[in-house]
């Protein structure tokens, strides 16, 4: 059986970076929610086109203890937001063009609440695939 190379533990990724330095593009939905799982193909092609943002698909219920704070009430919402702040927090139709409008020519940020903060910091310390956003 062929060995792997051995990794260069100072080869990374844009998606290997840490939380603080890296903008997330975040998807907060409910797995109930017919519109969010139609998103989830497109959100994961924005994923693969734009590798300079790291992607996370956050399931509300899921992870209440992480999503309780933001009160979604339209499905899906998009949270754009790193170290600048947050870029936007709303609903995001599943419409391709808008969503990398959105991506590429982000709004000013302001600032970050605790909320996001701690999403965000949550996102960037889990080495397991929870938040996966590939399409399943």
């Amino acid at each position: 059986m062929a060995k792997a190379p051995p990794q260069d533990p100072d080869a990374r990724t844009v998606t290997d970076a840490t939380a603080a330095d890296s903008t997330w593009a975040v998807c907060l939905c409910a797995e109930w929610c017919g519109t969010c799982r139609d998103y989830r193909a497109l959100f994961a092609e924005a994923q693969r086109t734009h590798p300079q943002l790291r992607f996370a698909w956050v399931d509300v219920e899921d992870h209440a203890d992480l999503a309780d704070e933001f009160d979604v009430e339209t499905f899906p919402t998009l949270l754009l937001a790193g170290p600048q702040g947050v870029h936007f927090l709303g609903p995001m139709l599943p419409h391709a063009g808008t969503l990398a409008r959105m991506l590429e020519s982000p709004p000013a940020a302001r600032p970050a609440d605790a909320a996001v903060t701690a999403l965000l910091q949550a996102l960037g310390s889990r080495q397991d695939d929870a938040f996966a956003v590939e399409d399943r």
